[in-house]
């Protein structure tokens, strides 16, 4: 039968062919064609000759044809038929689908939505047809029954497509359903609705299930609903990785199938390729993946902003530039600060999750074959790192803060840029010499700019892995060529950072010496000061053995260094000889410039410390002393200062720092003596010799250094020290080595001395010789300039000026008391003593080390910090300012006042680069501490204790007379104050306190101060700011204000309030006006962050999701709380548009702040016209804050204006009647111009504030208008005839003044042109 039907189809007519088959029943037909697929006979020539004889005109045809097409979808899903068949028949009957008339199409089309719902797809292979049939469904123009009704192709097809959108999908066709609606003709409102289904069948399928389907939904995507569709993705893959997350830290218990991690990181990884792959064909797809996440910077973080949305915008930034995710890191560290600063923003806005957590969390899952995120990774740490690393400032030094201390945002991302190169580092094989490369030459080729960050980052990548390095060192040994190019504290830098390395291996440290001993003798002074410090860190590091050890020498040494210690076995001879080659190399030293010389001193006492056995030698060297000793006792002065000194013509210069080098001899000295001699048990004798030969030297040199006056050393009252003279310079530097000698040999003798009697006179006798020089030094600087004395900085060690304040003040020894009574007798020498201490703090604070020994070990200076801070403490608190004063009127400030500012000084210190050592530093003041019961403490306890101690001193300053008030000190006591109120933890109750009193002593102490009211006044803004908003302070505040400075109007008496006595007729302009106004400003900068935050909260709901009536009651309390802060600042500005302020800048910032505050009221307008609709209108608070602006506020700022301006032509006015009127007009004009510079854009603010409330009028329908007076029209024409009127009237008025001020022009002509002969 079927090849009848086959050759009946052959023929040229069909008639015959359409009688044969009618002559048939279709089930028989239909098992025929079944049969014939199944055995793979020619089963495509019967279909097409069935379809031939079937043709759509007549309805027994179309039956038929309907029929078979039926039948054959049945076959190709049963999976009976081979695959090319199948493939034949699928081909055929997608040709002859657009033959079928329309409602037989809408019956195919729902056979297939039927099965699909119902699930009784087997293979899913005839689901390629539907595109076809919907597709011929469009097209059909005729009206089709559909249900009920009557539909158009096009609505049939809408109806259809919700049906099987609405219906259940079967898991394994889900991503064969969504490939099938790329060829569909969608609306864009169809393809959301297909997305939607798509995004909601994620979670019900298996994680490997998930990345096809993604593929097809971003091709998908194409047609419309890109975002939506990106915003599903990341949203599903955000909420898969914080249930990761919970399972990992077991927080809680799911009934999940835990997903391996691995698994879960390799699909994200192929997620994002098949994303970023389609932004490469839909440049479209990026821009609104942008667009996703900046709206997600502005609304709700925690939707867009996710470890997999980072990591996807990573990627991206491999096809096209852009710096979105730059500005985003710094946004998040910026809005954090903000959080952070103010406890009205904490209360309204939820804790956000840290964004640099977030992309370190990206950096650990890129382990996972993430090969397309590490590169934009690697990029961005180096973007983080040079746009926001320390910058340069006018004086050439660079800005550099403690590592990751200080809450300043760039510095911040500075330190992510870092975290993030390094984790890569250490995860990645592939990139790591990539990023060593790359910190390589950014340290080479910026010399210029500070780049500490990317040396701390090189220190950290080789100490984490030096053996990993080994095959990078020939980019290391690069770098070396280098040196004598690069600026001294570079090389510093570098060479402590590749130190590991040198023990390692052989080869670097053989090319390092290599480009040090050419260094040596290099034409620039950096290179050879670069190669000593290269030589002394070689010294310090290559031990021989027999050294001690670095207990013994208590040093801190880095774990990776031990590390690298332990593994590698000391060769002792061949560093020793090693060393000593060295110690020769740096001997040649001693021939060239002073500068050279000084760092081989400062170096030589830390290279004695770790590696003793080289004492011998170093002492050998020290022994250069002798040219410039005189060996006979009776010769004074004992050292020839004109040795030290180099004459070249007229230049003179320091030759020899004869002063370092007898401190680098007494250090030595008293360490070897102290640590190493004990230690050896068969003492050499010519080592003994050395030793007893130097303190001989040292013994001879302080002696006759007592007995030499200073006509001795040609330095007496009448000697030339001005700095234009070479005798001058030659006396200033022979002046400043003998005060270097003389505190050199005070530190020695102390050290020595064991509390003798004599060796204190001694002490004394050489300080009264220094302070004498001194004194003649202070009065030839003459006044007004800077005190030469002052310049020098101190060659005590720090641990000699805590050991010296402690003998001083704090040791209460009975076998002491009577040598310690020599120095406690003289007031200067203490006075000194402790002006040291301030000096080494100040160092501190400037560099981040001290000078002198064990000054570049941040434990030891903590430590001696925490002596010498106790030690000031107790003699602050013991003995007050008062008391002192009292008993001894001398020159100078006191020392209980130099113990206050040596105090503030610390703690600013301490705050910089000890921050995590806080509660061990407030311990170690605590003199009463008992160890066992107080270390629970907290650190808001412990602050708090020393606070009261200072807040007693600060009350007694104020109880005193007026004329005993000490602004000075009181303003030291609140810096210590503000300082320590850092430390309270705003929720305890300790800060409440502190709050509270502070003000207490604002609102009852009046003090015309203006430095100490301000300090006083920021002060307690800053704590007030923590624990609630300021405006309700800031209103009483103006009120004050405006009370004691009176009315624009002088007509109006105003009623002073006293909320705060501290405000007085002396601070209330400019210092707590300027202070109030800069506080307002930053309240009005947090109202305009929220309000962004609101709009990008608003769009995004708009965006996602229809509106509902409900929309905008989530922000109810953010918006109440906006509009109470604005409405209680607009009593504020009410107060102070309406005080006669002075001149100058209060006006200027003023009208700025002004200008301010009504472009964020039109901001709010902005904000509730975007809302207005959903919200039901506005809120009744709005209207009341839109009536009070227009009462109290804008009618006052135009008053205001008036009253500028009256004062700026009465200022000139003044200025024209003086004499030297040119000038004075000059400078008042200038004034006038900068002052009224705000008033137009003041006028404008206004104006586009009234504006957009007309506009939201319109839209809430409600008369927001009927407070606000309109604005003046500035609109204008010239009116010709008043014009001349007001012309006429000058010209007459000319003539009368002409008489008056024709001498005076007389006088004023000459100068003129005499000014312009100039």
């Amino acid at each position: 039968m079927d090849q009848k039907i086959i050759s009946l189809a052959a023929e040229k007519t069909p008639d015959r062919l359409q009688k044969f088959l009618q002559t048939l029943k279709e089930d028989d037909l239909a098992n025929l064609l079944q049969n014939q697929a199944v055995r793979g006979k020619a089963a495509g020539a019967l279909l097409r000759a069935i379809f031939k004889g079937s043709p759509c005109s007549e309805e027994a045809g179309a039956l038929r044809r309907l029929k078979i097409y039926i039948c054959c979808i049945h076959l190709v899903e049963s999976g009976d038929l081979q695959k090319e068949v199948a493939s034949e028949i699928i081909g055929l009957l997608m040709l002859e689908a657009h033959n079928f008339p329309g409602s037989f199409l809408v019956k195919l089309a729902k056979e297939f939505v039927g099965a699909i719902k119902e699930g009784s797809l087997t293979n899913g292979k005839s689901l390629e047809l539907l595109p076809i049939i919907l597709t011929a469904l469009v097209a059909n123009k005729e009206n089709l029954d559909y249900g009920k009704g009557e539909l158009s192709g096009e609505e049939c097809k809408k109806q259809l497509i919700n049906t099987l959108c609405s219906g259940r999908w079967d898991q394994q066709y889900v991503v064969q359903l969504t490939s099938m609606f790329k060829d569909v003709p969608l609306t864009a409102e169809e393809v959301e609705f297909v997305v939607e289904k798509v995004l909601r069948m994620f979670g019900k399928l298996n994680l490997q299930e998930i990345p096809p389907l993604v593929y097809q939904l971003l091709v998908l995507s194409s047609k419309g609903s890109r975002r939506r569709a990106l915003e599903g993705i990341i949203a599903f893959f955000n909420e898969l990785d914080k249930r990761h997350n919970e399972e990992q830290s077991g927080d809680e218990l799911l009934d999940l199938v835990t997903v391996p991690s691995g698994e879960l990181r390799h699909v994200e990884g192929t997620i994002i390729l098949h994303i970023v792959f389609a932004i490469k064909l839909d440049c479209e797809l990026g821009r609104e993946l942008l667009k996703h996440l900046k709206a997600g910077q502005q609304g709700d973080f925690s939707n867009n902003i996710c470890p997999f949305s980072i990591a996807l915008l990573l990627s991206v930034t491999r096809i096209q530039r852009f710096e979105e995710q730059k500005s985003l890191v710094v946004k998040s560290f910026k809005d954090r600060q903000l959080l952070q600063s103010s406890k009205f923003l904490q209360n309204l806005v939820p804790h956000r999750s840290c964004v640099s957590t977030m992309i370190l969390e990206v950096v650990k899952n890129s382990v996972h074959s993430w090969d397309h995120v590490t590169q934009g990774l690697v990029e961005f740490g180096f973007i983080l790192m040079d746009s926001y690393g320390p910058k340069k400032t006018l004086d050439g030094k660079s800005i550099e803060m403690s590592s990751g201390l200080s809450k300043i945002p760039n510095q911040h991302a500075c330190k992510l840029g870092a975290n993030i190169l390094l984790e890569t580092f250490k995860i990645h094989e592939m990139i790591r010499q990539e990023i060593l490369e790359q910190v390589l030459n950014r340290v080479v080729t910026r010399a210029s700019s500070p780049i500490s960050h990317f040396l701390d980052l090189l220190s950290s990548i080789i100490m984490y892995a030096p053996l990993v390095l080994q095959s990078c060192s020939s980019k290391i040994t690069e770098t070396f060529d280098y040196f004598s190019f690069l600026p001294l504290q570079t090389v510093q830098g570098l060479l402590k950072a590749v130190q590991p390395l040198l023990k390692i291996s052989m080869s670097v440290r053989d090319s390092l010496i290599l480009v040090l001993r050419k260094a040596m003798f290099a034409s620039q002074l950096d290179a050879r000061k670069s190669a000593v410090a290269g030589f002394l860190l070689l010294l310090k590091n290559f031990k021989v053995l027999g050294s001690l050890s670095s207990s013994q020498c208590s040093q801190s040494i880095s774990v990776s260094q031990v590390h690298v210690d332990v593994h590698s076995r000391y060769n002792s001879v061949a560093n020793e000889t090693f060393c000593l080659e060295i110690i020769d190399s740096l001997r040649r030293c001693l021939g060239q410039q002073a500068d050279v010389r000084l760092m081989l001193y400062e170096g030589f006492y830390d290279v004695l410390r770790r590696n003793s056995q080289l004492a011998n030698s170093i002492m050998q060297t020290l022994l250069s002393l002798k040219q410039f000793y005189e060996p006979e006792p009776d010769v004074l002065p004992p050292l020839k200062l004109e040795a030290c000194i180099l004459t070249k013509g007229d230049q003179i210069s320091l030759q020899e720092p004869l002063d370092h080098l007898l401190c680098c001899v007494q250090h030595c000295l008293v360490w070897s003596k102290s640590r190493v001699i004990p230690l050896q048990q068969e003492e050499e004798e010519e080592e003994e010799e050395l030793y007893q030969e130097l303190e001989d030297m040292l013994e001879s040199i302080t002696s006759r250094m007592i007995k030499s006056e200073l006509e001795d050393f040609e330095l007496d009252k009448s000697a030339d020290f001005s700095q234009s003279t070479g005798v001058g310079i030659k006396n200033s530097i022979c002046a400043s080595l003998v005060m270097g000698i003389c505190e050199v040999l005070i530190e020695y003798n102390f050290s020595i001395s064991n509390f003798s009697k004599n060796k204190f006179e001694e002490v004394l006798s050489l300080f009264m010789c220094y302070k004498k020089l001194s004194d003649i030094l202070n009065e030839k600087a003459g006044k007004g300039k800077t005190k030469t004395a002052n310049k020098m900085e101190s060659f005590w060690s720090m641990k000699f000026v805590s050991d010296l304040l402690t003998a001083l003040f704090r040791d209460s020894t009975q076998s002491h008391e009577e040598s310690l009574s020599v120095l406690r007798s003289s007031n200067e020498f203490m006075r000194h003593a402790v002006s040291a201490a301030l000096q080494k703090v100040q160092q501190l604070k400037e560099t981040g080390h001290v000078s002198g020994p064990d000054g570049q070990n941040p434990e030891k200076v903590f430590q001696n910090l925490c002596d010498i801070t106790r030690v000031l403490l107790w003699r602050y608190t013991s003995i007050p300012t008062s008391v002192e004063d009292l008993g001894k009127k001398e020159k100078g400030k006191s020392i209980s006042l130099l113990c206050l500012e040596g105090l503030q000084k610390v703690l600013g210190a301490v705050s910089l680069f000890y921050q995590p050592k806080i509660q061990h530093f407030l311990r170690a003041l605590d003199v009463t501490d008992n160890e066992g019961e107080e270390a629970e403490d907290s650190i808001s306890h412990r602050a708090a204790f020393q606070i009261r101690q200072f807040q007693r001193s600060l009350l007694n300053l104020l109880s005193s007379q007026e004329e005993d008030f000490n602004s000075k000190e009181a303003l030291l006591l609140v810096t210590v104050l503000s300082n320590l109120s850092k430390l309270l933890e705003p929720s305890s109750p300790q800060f409440v306190q502190m709050l509270s009193w502070t003000s207490k002593i604002c609102k009852e102490n009046s003090q015309e101060d203006p430095s100490f009211c301000k300090g006083l006044m920021n002060l307690l803004f800053s704590l007030h700011v923590l624990y609630k908003s300021p405006v309700t302070l800031l209103r009483d505040l103006s009120q004050d204000i405006h009370g004691h400075l009176g009315d624009i109007d002088e007509d109006v008496e105003v009623e002073k309030t006293d909320h705060f006595a501290m405000v007085n007729l002396r601070t209330a302009a400019p210092t707590v006006c300027l202070l109030v106004l800069s506080q307002a400003e930053k309240v009005l900068e947090e109202v305009d962050w929220l309000i962004t935050k609101l709009k990008g909260q608003v769009s995004q709901e708009i965006v996602s999701e229809e509106p509902s009536s409900q929309a905008a009651r989530p922000h109810h309390a953010i918006e109440k709380a906006i509009i109470m802060q604005l409405g209680t600042l607009l009593t504020f500005f009410h107060e102070l548009v309406q005080t006669a302020l002075p001149s100058g800048s209060c006006v200027d910032i003023l009208l700025k702040d002004l200008c301010k505050m009504y472009t964020i009221l039109t901001a709010l307008v902005r904000y509730y016209l975007q809302v207005c609709q959903s919200a039901g209108g506005i809120p009744k608070n709005m209207e009341k804050l839109v009536k009070l602006s227009g009462s109290h506020l804008t009618p006052l700022c135009y008053s205001f204006i008036s009253y500028i301006q009256n004062k700026k032509s009465q200022s000139l006015k003044c200025a024209g009647e003086k004499k030297g009127k040119a000038a004075a007009v000059a400078t008042a004009m200038a004034r006038v111009l900068r002052e009224t510079k705000p008033i137009p854009n003041l006028i404008f603010a206004i104006e586009q504030y009234e504006k957009f409330l007309i506009h939201l009028s319109k839209k809430s329908k409600v008369n927001l208008m009927q407070h606000m007076k309109l604005s003046t029209s500035r609109d204008f024409k010239i009116k010709g005839n008043i014009l001349d009127m007001v012309l006429r009237d000058e010209e007459a008025d000319e003539p009368e003044e002409g008489t008056a001020s024709e001498h005076e022009g007389q006088n004023k002509e000459p100068a003129k042109k005499k000014r312009k002969k100039e």
